[in-house]
């Protein structure tokens, strides 16, 4: 079971588009409120499946009716002769936070947001050091979304792997998961040592409007 005791505050401030000119002193009473109500509220669940790729080619899986369509997931799972597809929550109760906040103070809110988008990549980081103790050589997780892998997948990555019964995570009709705070992706596996490759803005459906970019920056992937 994953339990966080901190947030990293520094992921949180770049979300917010802080830069180190910004004298924090006058908030850093409101980040550490905003940190231990999160902290108190948020239940990090996940959970996930193996599946043989029975087809490289069309990127079919054994005894799973998801079809990672695309070329750049085809480049992602290069060597790899497994996936992992995988699922995290902060839980619904992150949801009711950032929801009441936002109805009496915006700014604790857009704070709220910003430590839970960084706690939810602190419990899927997490997460895949506990799956790596038991499988083989991964690859970095793959969401839909990314690069040409369709968001509309969402779906049939939660039915694939039980995701509404195990965790309690639902899609919406426009492809939205919820609770919000939520990740699905797949991660390539391997018996054998995977060539690394770079994360980069080229497989990242919001190159061409990050804010991050714009700034001369980067969002970590």
């Amino acid at each position: 079971m994953i339990k966080l005791t901190g947030i990293n505050k520094a992921e949180a401030l770049r979300y917010m588009g802080y830069n180190k000119s910004i004298d924090l002193t006058d908030i850093e009473p409101l980040l550490k409120s905003c940190e231990r109500e999160l902290l108190s509220v948020i239940k990090p669940r996940y959970c996930y499946r193996i599946f043989h790729i029975e087809s490289r080619e069309n990127m079919i899986l054994k005894d799973c009716s998801l079809h990672l369509s695309g070329k750049d997931i085809r480049a992602h799972l290069q060597g790899c002769d497994k996936v992992i597809i995988f699922a995290a929550t902060l839980s619904a109760g992150t949801d009711k936070l950032i929801n009441m906040y936002k109805i009496k103070d915006m700014t604790s809110a857009l704070i709220l947001d910003c430590m839970a988008s960084a706690a939810i990549e602190q419990v899927c980081d997490m997460a895949e050091k506990e799956i790596k103790e038991n499988t083989g050589n991964m690859t970095w997780r793959f969401s839909p979304g990314y690069g040409d892998l369709p968001i509309d997948l969402q779906s049939d990555f939660i039915r694939s792997i039980n995701a509404e019964k195990l965790i309690g995570l639902t899609v919406t009709d426009s492809n939205i998961l919820m609770p919000r705070k939520s990740v699905t992706a797949v991660i390539g596996l391997s018996d054998s040592e995977l060539t690394k490759r770079r994360k980069g803005c080229a497989a990242c459906n919001m190159a061409d409007r990050c804010q991050y970019r714009k700034r001369g920056e980067h969002c970590g992937f």
